[in-house]
């Protein structure tokens, strides 16, 4: 079973997309070759991309030749080196986080269809993998940029359960006071940089992050300044202007940062293989001088030695990479999304891909954990989740003078008064409009 981890395919050539589950020789649940008909009203996402053979790009550049990541690490990697990609303790918070995020996302349905939650919330359920492969490498100071998905991205950086569920209830325990919400998760303590609505919307502030490290260190000397920064986002916004812009002065200025494309193949119903010219995302990264690399974002152990050799890169001063992850959500693109134009089929192959099960197989056949072990870990994440669904149901709403907080800058301005207060603290200051 060490063999379905192994780091060697991985380091030899791309990942093709929809690629059967290597942990398995049986006949996949649906036909990758199989492209639907000309009188199919969309293409779907069942046609299997033909990536070359070989990850080694010819591109020369006076700073020399733009290699993808993959053959950074195939050349680190000795004979000598264990089949095994982790330790046991390695393992066990690689499980517990994931397991965080599905049981927590899982519970954020339940709470919305029950009217604890309003507006959009879009789950992270199927794509586990990514948020703790990178994430869990990161030291505290490390800032992460995300998308509307970001509920786990706060989860796997250290931001508490009780502090995500309460801004989802829009409560003041939140994160942020009951005012960001489902899509816009922010904490200064854990260097969260912020969830973002808008496609491609974070990834100028994670530029400006990497900027800041780098410029902490070589203009004002902090040595030990080594910061790097993780922007995630989805394969839609890899079309989007700040992207292309954002790659370009990235690498540039050498900057600390990873981009790590988060490709579940679909937007809300639009399949990525109609929504861009060439689907191949990571091959935009050596376009703009930077290593690039397609892997397999259902599972943990890859994307997990990608993270670290990227990270580590961004750290020694070696400037941003391009990580595409393929891996799949498990539910409609939002709660409001009936998930009714993805193919079953489809969607039951990557189900049968789940993460986190791959990951509690490897674990138990290497004898790095027992059942005992994972359920024990189980039983713990279902009474952390459960503890922050009554302490923010419990937690109070935001008060009307919260209201224009963070809105004005003038202290003389509009917002506040002469006296410091908020002008919205005025009894009368909301005369004649709606009860908020």
């Amino acid at each position: 079973m060490s063999a379905a981890f192994s780091t060697a395919k991985f380091a030899t050539q791309p990942f093709p997309l929809n690629t059967t589950s290597p942990r398995s020789h049986d006949k996949p649940l649906f036909d990758p070759l199989k492209i639907p008909t000309s009188s199919s009203p969309f293409l779907g996402s069942t046609r299997k991309l033909r990536l070359s053979s070989s990850s080694k790009l010819n591109l020369h550049r006076r700073s020399g030749a733009v290699v993808a990541v993959s053959d950074v690490v195939k050349e680190k990697k000795s004979k000598s080196t264990p089949n095994l990609l982790i330790t046991k303790e390695e393992g066990l918070v690689l499980y517990e986080d994931m397991i965080l995020g599905r049981a927590f996302e899982d519970m954020c349905a339940q709470m919305y269809y029950r009217g604890k939650m309003f507006g959009f919330v879009h789950l992270y359920n199927g794509q586990e993998a990514v948020s703790t492969g990178f994430i869990k490498l990161l030291k505290k100071e490390d800032s992460v940029v995300s998308t509307y998905r970001d509920h786990v991205h706060a989860l796997s950086k250290g931001v508490p359960a009780r502090e995500v569920m309460s801004e989802l209830f829009g409560k003041t325990t939140g994160c942020c006071r009951g005012q960001g919400g489902s899509m816009h998760m922010f904490s200064s303590e854990h260097n969260l940089l912020g969830g973002f609505a808008f496609i491609g919307e974070g990834i100028p502030v994670a530029t400006g992050a990497a900027f800041s490290s780098k410029y902490r260190r070589e203009v004002l000397k902090q040595a030990d300044c080594d910061h790097v920064t993780l922007a995630f986002f989805g394969d839609g916004t890899c079309n989007n202007g700040q992207f292309f812009e954002c790659l370009n002065m990235a690498a540039l200025w050498k900057l600390p940062i990873i981009f790590v494309v988060e490709n579940n193949l679909w937007a809300i119903g639009m399949s990525h293989l109609r929504a861009t010219s060439d689907p191949q995302i990571y091959k935009k990264g050596p376009a703009f001088g930077m290593p690039g690399i397609h892997v397999d974002g259902m599972d943990v152990l890859k994307v997990r030695e990608v993270a670290k050799e990227a990270i580590g890169r961004a750290r020694r001063g070696e400037g941003p990479t391009l990580v595409e992850c393929e891996t799949y959500r498990f539910r409609g693109h939002s709660l409001a999304d009936p998930d009714e134009l993805r193919d079953p089929a489809e969607k039951a192959h990557y189900a049968a891909r789940d993460p986190i099960t791959a990951l509690k197989n490897y674990m138990i056949e290497n004898r790095l954990a027992s059942e005992a072990d994972l359920k024990a870990i189980d039983k713990k994440i279902d009474e952390v989740v459960e503890d922050a669904v009554e302490f923010a149901d419990e937690s109070p709403l935001p008060q009307r003078s919260q209201l224009l907080e963070n809105v004005f800058a003038d202290p003389k301005g509009f917002g506040i008064g002469p006296d410091g207060r908020y002008r919205c603290e005025d009894p009368k200051f909301t005369e004649g409009t709606a009860h908020v």
